[in-house]
């Protein structure tokens, strides 16, 4: 498990996040109402012959794109705070605010207090479970695809002349949810440097000036490749595309920015049909030098399997023959895969100066309130019993029945069923990698330990849930 903006610019439309006043059939109402169980589709593949002309698919996705985005900002107004409320004195890297306080909202008349006290089944009986502890939706996902925060579009069109504005679709969370942009960068090798970032976006126009001399050559042929765009699905040549002009495509870092994330968004490929395909959330590469699984639910080995499959499968909804129409970039594995894989394993996590050797607090450093939340890390709230030190996983797959607690049911066109197996991100850095959970469903540190002290029945009061907090700040 892992600890755990709306539209903006010129093109996009501005929609107020004031919460109206909702009625509940039992405890809630709303776009979240159950259909039929979804099996599987008539096909595995996506189509390949384009009948609809571009230009009038284009402007007809376009006229559709106010009322897609109206849709997915309710759903978000319906659950989350989504106001702007930093908590003092905690900071990213580079000094961006972190957010605080619960953001997910509780059903009318009722309280965490009191929904810890109920069982999961009378929880899913009454319908009461948390519609932000519910699996978040893609922005459009019905149609899916690589979605990019605006501030990341408009640094790449200052950098490269790319436009990754889709014509149809824009991010859906507010940029002050969002990690720090661009993010620090910190090197295994190198600890005495610090943050190499030098405050910019690592692109194809700047990598050079800012890595020679500091990586071997593989190393930097690695990042060179990184930071190249390839084709992808909705970003390429053909007809069959989401942005108004042919198009060069993405690069690995366009969603892992600097090695670590912006939080882009993309739907997993690796289920049919459309409708039960997880949100995906882009994960940090910052650590993959000791994580041993990739891919939140894949299971795969290898960092070097995880860059092969990002670009031939994952870059194309993992349909190989879409993928072979618009131009998959084929990666030489004994070469090309393995010198990306060898810059990836050198990012590393940011510094912890309270952290001792061990991964836990030096006594002589930490408040406390951060000693309380350590213990309460590693005892009442079993959050170690995943999540073990000094990078805090165990790099393992667990399933943590989240169907317990709710019925399936259809959201904004994603049929929401339990998680199934998730495997454990590291908690090193968390506060720099919000939101949380893979699919990003949880806003706050605070909503995650809401979320876990529900799902593992830790039943923690609420000075205890502040003293974990403070703990996860710290790592």
């Amino acid at each position: 498990m892992r600890f755990l903006s709306h539209a903006r610019g010129g093109s996009a439309f501005l929609l107020p996040l004031a919460v109206a006043t909702l009625s509940f059939s039992s405890a809630w109402a709303g776009p979240e109402t159950g259909t039929p169980e979804h099996e599987r589709a008539d096909t595995s593949y996506s189509p390949v012959v384009i009948t609809e002309e571009f230009e009038v698919r284009m402007e007809r996705m376009k006229r559709e794109k106010r009322a897609i985005m109206e849709r997915q900002m309710k759903l978000l107004s319906e659950r989350y705070d989504l106001s702007d409320k930093p908590v003092r004195g905690v900071t990213m890297t580079r000094g961006k605010p972190v957010q605080g306080g619960v953001r997910v909202k509780l059903p009318r008349g009722v309280t965490w207090e009191q929904l810890s006290e109920m069982t999961p089944e009378e929880i899913k009986e009454k319908d009461v479970f948390p519609r932000g502890f519910m699996p978040l939706p893609h922005p459009n996902h019905p149609e899916g695809g690589m979605v990019f925060p605006q501030h990341h579009i408009d640094e790449i069109k200052k950098q490269e002349g790319r436009d990754l504005t889709r014509f149809d679709l824009d991010f859906d969370l507010p940029e002050h949810l969002l990690p720090e942009f661009p993010p620090a960068i910190f090197l295994v090798q190198r600890p005495d440097l610090g943050d190499v970032s030098q405050g910019e976006v690592v692109t194809i126009r700047n990598f050079h000036r800012l890595f020679n001399g500091l990586l071997n050559p593989k190393q930097l042929e690695g990042l060179r490749l990184l930071v190249t765009p390839f084709p992808q699905q909705q970003f390429n040549a053909t007809d069959d595309r989401r942005s108004e002009e042919a198009h060069q495509g993405v690069t690995c870092f366009d969603c892992h920015v600097n090695g670590h994330t912006n939080s882009a968004t993309h739907l997993a490929g690796d289920a049919r049909p459309q409708e039960v395909r997880h949100r995906i959330e882009t994960p940090t590469l910052r650590g993959v030098n000791v994580q041993r699984l990739f891919g939140s639910q894949r299971a795969l080995k290898t960092v070097e399997d995880f860059t092969e499959f990002e670009q031939r499968g994952a870059y194309f909804d993992a349909d190989i023959v879409t993928a072979a129409k618009k131009g998959v970039n084929v990666l030489e594995r004994g070469g090309q895969v393995h010198h990306m894989a060898e810059f990836q394993a050198f990012l590393d996590f940011p510094p912890a100066p309270k952290l001792g050797w061990d991964g836990k607090l030096d006594p002589a450093k930490a408040t406390e309130q951060e000693l309380r939340g350590q213990e309460i890390f590693f005892g009442k709230g079993k959050c170690g019993t995943c999540h073990l030190p000094p990078y805090y996983t165990d790099n393992q797959m667990h399933d943590l029945q989240t169907g317990r607690f709710f019925e399936p049911r259809m959201i904004n066109g994603h049929w929401a069923v339990a998680d199934g197996k998730i495997k454990t991100f590291p908690l090193r850095g968390i506060k720099e990698s919000p939101t949380y959970l893979h699919d990003g469903r949880l806003i706050t540190l605070d909503d995650a330990v809401e979320f876990f002290n529900l799902v593992l029945g830790t039943d923690l009061n609420a000075q205890e849930k502040k003293d974990l907090v403070a703990f996860l700040y710290t790592l």
